[in-house]
């Protein structure tokens, strides 16, 4: 099971460590298990892919995204990076057969300005 991470997927990041550094974009992927995440126009690799026969698919170099680890990225908020902190919030919940009952939330919040993300 892999640990939850703070960063989700739509997000928009900037690169604080790394070759990328400073670099913003927009979080296509979150891989959980290895704590890394996949960043639009970040971190790009060339890939060498080989002719597939079967496939019908074309050979060649293909560009694309590498992950890079989520400890490199600070989510964006306003256009500025904040650091992300938890906010447990009590709600009251129905059941199916129309009794309520009261749960609690837990909500990404700002530790910059303490707002909702």
């Amino acid at each position: 099971m892999g640990k939850s991470l703070k960063i989700k997927k739509g997000d928009t990041v900037k690169v604080i460590a790394g070759k990328d550094k400073g670099a913003e974009g927009k979080v296509i992927q979150v891989l959980p298990t290895e704590e890394r995440v996949i960043v639009e126009g970040v971190n790009r690799i060339k890939k060498h892919t080989k002719a597939q026969t079967q496939g019908g698919s074309t050979g060649g170099i293909i560009t694309t995204e590498a992950p890079i680890h989520v400890s490199n990225v600070m989510l964006l908020e306003d256009g500025t990076p904040t650091r992300v902190g938890y906010r447990r919030d009590q709600v009251t919940k129905r059941r199916p057969d129309g009794s309520t009952y009261s749960a609690e939330r837990s909500v990404r919040i700002s530790r910059k300005t303490g707002k909702d993300i």
